[in-house]
Parts: C-alpha cells; sequence; structure tokens
C-alpha cells in the first residue's frame, strides 16, 4: 500500500507494509504518472511485499543472468590487440615510449620511458671514471695492462691471492680506451631506457651491478681453471649483457599492458643484440682479429641478468607491493648465489 503526504518543503512517499501482493511487471504503467511528481522513474513500482522493485521492460531472461545457476567462469586478463583499447594513461605512458618525450607537457605523475635515472647515473659514472683516467695521463685509446690494474680491473692473482674483492666491482666500470667506452654506453643508454620501466630505477642498478659481477667471477673462475693468472679484464659488457637477459625474460610477461606484435618486436631487438655480440665475441677465438674480447664475463653476465629476471614481474602492469616484494627475492637469491660462487672460486684458488 503506497500512502502519499505532502510538505511545504517537499514531497515523500511513505512505504507501508500491508496484505501481502504480487504486482506484475505491466502493472507498473497503471501508477507511473500517479508518482512521477515525486520524482520517481515511471518504470518503478514498489510492492508491499518486501519492498520489491519491478521495471517494466523485463526481458524473459533477466533474473537468469543476475542470478546464473552456474558460477560465472572466471577467464585471464585480456590483452589488447591495439593499443586503441589500452586506458587513455597507458596510451600516453606508450606514444611517450616511443617518442621519448622526457620534459615536454604531460600530465602530472605520468613519466615516460625515457625517464630512466639509474642509466643516467650508471653511464655518467663510467663517463667520470674514464675521464679521470684521461686526466692521470691513461692512453686515450689503448691503456697499458698496469694502468687498468690500477684503476680497477679484474684480475685472478689481485683478488684470489691479495683478498682485493672490490674488484669484482670496479672492473666494470674501467674501459680500454675510448671505442670500448663509447659501444658499451650506446649498449647500456638503449637497455636501460628499455628497462628502467620494467625493473624500475633501483631494479636496473642491481642488475647493472650483480649481472656484472657474475660475469667477472666466471670469467676471473676460467682464467683459473686455464692458468691464466695474469689475465686483465675490464669493461660493462657483462653487465649490459646481464640486462638483456633480464628484458627477454620480462619483455615476454602477460601483466605488460602494450599490444603483443609491439613486445614480440622489442623482444626480438633484444634477442638479436645478445645473438650478434656473442657470434662476434666468440669469433674473435676461430679468427685473431687483435681484439681480445672477454666471452666469460658475456656469457657470466647474460646468465646472472636471466637468473635476476626469473622471480621478477615488470613493474609497469604489475601491482607495487608484489612487484618491490619479488625485486628484493631476486636481489638477495643472485646475491647469495654470487657470494657461494665467490667462495667456492676461493676455496679452489687455496688448494691450488
Amino acid at each position: 500500500m503506497v500512502a502519499e503526504s505532502k510538505s511545504l518543503l517537499h514531497r515523500t512517499i511513505h512505504l507501508r507494509p500491508s496484505t501481502p501482493a504480487t504486482i506484475q511487471p505491466r502493472q507498473c504503467t497503471a501508477i507511473g504518472p500517479n508518482i512521477s511528481g515525486y520524482n520517481l522513474p515511471q518504470q518503478l513500482c514498489f510492492a508491499s511485499s518486501g519492498l520489491a522493485l519491478y521495471i517494466e521492460e523485463m526481458d524473459a531472461d533477466f533474473s537468469e543472468r543476475i542470478f546464473p545457476e552456474q558460477p560465472p567462469q572466471i577467464l585471464p586478463p585480456l590483452v589488447p590487440a591495439s593499443e586503441d583499447q589500452l586506458p587513455p594513461q597507458q596510451q600516453e605512458q606508450l606514444r611517450a615510449v616511443r617518442a621519448r618525450e622526457f620534459g615536454r607537457n604531460r600530465p602530472r605523475g605520468i613519466r615516460s620511458w625515457a625517464w630512466a635515472p639509474a642509466t643516467y647515473l650508471l653511464v655518467g659514472i663510467n663517463c667520470i671514471v674514464f675521464l679521470a683516467m684521461l686526466a692521470s695521463h691513461v692512453s686515450f685509446v689503448s691503456p697499458t695492462a698496469e694502468q687498468l690494474l690500477h684503476w680497477g680491473a679484474n684480475n685472478p692473482q689481485a683478488i684470489l691471492v691479495d683478498g682485493q674483492w672490490w674488484r669484482i666491482v670496479t672492473a666494470m666500470f674501467v674501459h680500454v680506451g675510448i671505442w670500448h667506452l663509447a659501444s658499451n654506453m650506446w649498449c647500456l643508454w638503449n637497455l636501460g631506457l628499455l628497462g628502467e620501466p620494467l625493473l624500475g630505477a633501483w631494479g636496473v642498478f642491481c642488475a647493472y651491478l650483480l649481472s656484472g659481477a657474475a660475469g667477472n667471477l666466471l670469467s676471473m673462475g676460467v682464467s683459473q681453471a686455464f692458468h691464466s693468472t695474469d689475465a686483465v679484464g675490464v669493461g660493462a659488457s657483462g653487465a649490459v649483457f646481464g640486462l638483456a637477459g633480464a628484458l627477454i625474460i620480462l619483455l615476454k610477461s602477460p601483466r605488460l599492458p602494450m599490444p603483443p606484435k609491439e613486445l614480440a618486436s622489442l623482444r626480438r631487438y633484444v634477442i638479436y643484440f645478445a645473438a650478434i655480440n656473442f657470434v662476434i665475441g666468440f669469433g674473435t677465438m676461430v679468427v685473431p682479429v687483435g681484439v681480445r674480447i672477454d666471452n666469460m664475463a658475456h656469457l657470466g653476465g647474460f646468465l646472472g641478468g636471466i637468473l635476476f629476471a626469473l622471480p621478477l614481474v615488470p613493474q609497469l602492469g604489475s601491482p607495487r607491493t608484489q612487484f618491490l616484494v619479488r625485486r628484493r627475492m631476486a636481489v638477495a637469491m643472485v646475491s647469495g648465489v654470487l657470494v657461494l660462487f665467490g667462495f667456492y672460486l676461493s676455496t679452489v684458488g687455496i688448494l691450488r
């Protein structure tokens, strides 16, 4: 039963429970005009039993769709087939990725893929070390082995016998001349800009250090196995290969809010980069060209980067808490593996 009361300020409808009644959907049109003055839709009517609402144009399967007999099937998230299907914010991020539009007018809080502070920092440190070497009269093109050792090059004798383990880290910031530096920094710049949205700034920095250390440890271990204790190794190439290995893993993640074709293209680019450089590196062992490439540092860095990325989820497209937890897990895992490997190399060196 519907009772009506009016006041000077507004009108109200009081619903009183009375004898249970059933109102069919088509009966709503009869009382629609009577309640239109109360700012209610004409398609709605009130039944006194339970205050049920009925819709005039009700489909036959309305109740089945609202209350299905079988639970709905849970499907994995759909990956948009084109950029137009993405939310506006993600479309803006993708446009910034392609255009490298850092510093332009964009909504506050949206950063382009060119915003890569860890990449800038790592490239800057490498360049500053090289300038400092030049300032101390080190050759611009071909430094000597003694000069490289003075600036922190990797050497089995210095590390295993003299205990200078800090060389595992410093060696990845020292280069043999300007061409060595330029080629490594070009690769680091491109892979860093691509990887920082997936790894985060701290993730790129840790991936660089850990994979570079993995490469230097493997290089030292192989040199020790072949009794080349006078070998001198420098360069960021092991760390660069580590970033490539990490990207190959992360670019396959279904969490990334990017079209599959674009992801596949980026991943192929990184794979080709690693494959071509491996071929060139190992090719110099067969055909002498006057340049000695530390292939073990490349291989160790590449494997270290893959190991680092295995427990990770990409920062882009993943919950922040889950991403941070996985990144801490990756840093702890790879650090533990490197410590154990270094302890093994030191034990073998002492026994020999």
